[in-house]
């Protein structure tokens, strides 16, 4: 049985990507950072372990991946989800808002492949899936922290891609759109009905949509694809 582990995996898309993976026969690890409440709750609905660490801390990234390793075993697959948000515009923007986002968003995904991409290349097997974002494409007026992680993974992806080919190891990235979780209910409901005009299909996508292209790309059958942004947007850009 393959071993996955998804960050920030109690909440959201991070959730509904736990148990999606969970119903196609994967054993899944749920990393989270805060709210320790709602990740036990989340374990105790699912019976998926969840573990506390802050990925944008590499020591914390490599203990926390040998305590899953110990429980579970080796880990196959990394589902790169932990983000967050900290907007303003570039000229009110401060020094800790830029560098905790880069920190969680870009500095979280190196400090978690690092961890585990020694394993999977002695293995010769390997899925990692990175959620990046539509603003990382289209870019977003108040989020220039935020937009440049998003648009750094692609770049960080494309690169481990062609170091991990011949392994076996496939490193993608999934760009989804406006969704609903708790991030985009924080939306102001007239700056959410703007965006939502922008929207050729007229709605958010739902957590769900967004888990199902992940254990795809997760998959053994997606051996084949590696390095590729895959756009779950509702039309709202086209690259």
């Amino acid at each position: 049985m393959r071993i996955a582990l998804v960050t920030g995996g109690t909440a959201g898309i991070g959730a509904a990507t736990a148990q999606a993976l969970q119903e196609a026969g994967y054993r899944v690890a749920a990393n989270y950072g805060s709210h320790g409440d709602a990740a036990s709750r989340f374990s105790e609905r699912t019976g998926i372990p969840a573990f506390a660490w802050n990925v944008a801390d590499p020591v914390a990234c490599r203990e926390g991946v040998a305590r899953v390793e110990a429980e579970l075993g080796p880990v196959d697959v990394l589902i790169n989800n932990a983000g967050i948000t900290r907007d303003a515009m570039l000229h009110k923007m401060t020094d800790a808002q830029w560098r905790e986002v880069i920190d969680v968003n870009l500095g979280g995904c190196f400090n978690m492949c690092r961890a585990v991409i020694g394993g999977m290349r002695e293995r010769r097997y390997g899925r990692i899936v990175n959620l990046g974002s539509v603003n990382g494409l289209s870019g977003q007026a108040g989020q220039c922290n935020y937009a440049a992680t998003k648009a750094g993974l692609i770049g960080f992806t494309k690169s481990l891609a062609l170091e991990s080919a011949s392994r076996n190891i496939t490193v993608n990235v999934i760009a989804p759109g406006y969704t609903d979780t708790s991030m985009v209910g924080a939306v102001p409901p007239e700056v959410l009905a703007g965006i939502l005009k922008t929207v050729p299909v007229g709605r958010l996508a739902t957590p769900g949509e967004i888990a199902r292209a992940v254990v795809f790309l997760a998959s053994e059958d997606a051996g084949f694809i590696t390095g590729i942004t895959l756009s779950i947007n509702g039309g709202k850009y086209m690259p």
